[in-house]
């Protein structure tokens, strides 16, 4: 874990010269979570998994962050909030089942704030997420898929490289049901 754990200090002091778009999760965003999936819970719906309803809560948030947490300490994930502007949390990016090996890759899902949509955040925000994918940790694959109705999703990938490869039937359970899923991968060329 010494590695990660000097990723983990570059990631949380580095300037690229930009305003960063998102950071490293912490367990004081879980109020602001809790208050931005309120929110945002009616928008989200047809697009995320049925959840109970302590889920929506600052003590369900706080059980989430810890998890993710836990596991980014084992190199499995890296969780993220999406920033604005001013640097308040408006949603999550997260890099999920990292796995080594001659994989080298992971899967990534994103969500924003309804009203900060169509801003260009989604999309700096995997840019960012991409580009520590690959510089930092480097991974070889990032995977990503979308619900077939989801286009505003899917351009977000595309404007960031990922190219669709494939349509999964029944794959998530998403708003109560098993949906197929528009599959996108990106791949990194440094190390192709």
């Amino acid at each position: 874990m010494d590695a990660w754990a000097a990723f983990d200090r570059r990631y949380r002091h580095c300037d690229h010269g930009t305003m960063r778009v998102t950071r490293l999760l912490a367990l004081d965003d879980a109020p602001r979570l809790a208050q931005l999936l309120r929110a945002n819970r009616d928008f989200m719906a047809p697009w995320e998994p049925t959840r109970d309803e302590d889920y929506y809560t600052a003590q369900g948030q706080l059980a989430v962050v810890r998890s993710a947490l836990d596991a980014h300490q084992q190199g499995a994930c890296l969780p993220q909030v999406v920033l604005d502007d001013s640097g308040q949390v408006i949603g999550r990016v997260n890099l999920n089942t990292i796995v080594r090996g001659p994989f080298q890759s992971c899967s990534l899902g994103y969500w924003l704030n309804q009203a900060d949509n169509g801003r260009g955040i989604a999309t700096a925000a995997v840019r960012e997420t991409v580009r520590i994918a690959f510089d930092e940790l480097g991974l070889h694959r990032v995977e990503a898929g979308t619900l077939v109705p989801n286009i505003r999703s899917q351009r977000v990938l595309e404007r960031n490289g990922f190219v669709r490869f494939g349509l999964a039937p029944a794959y998530l359970n998403i708003a109560g049901k098993w949906q197929d899923h528009i599959m996108y991968q990106v791949i990194n060329d440094k190390l192709a």
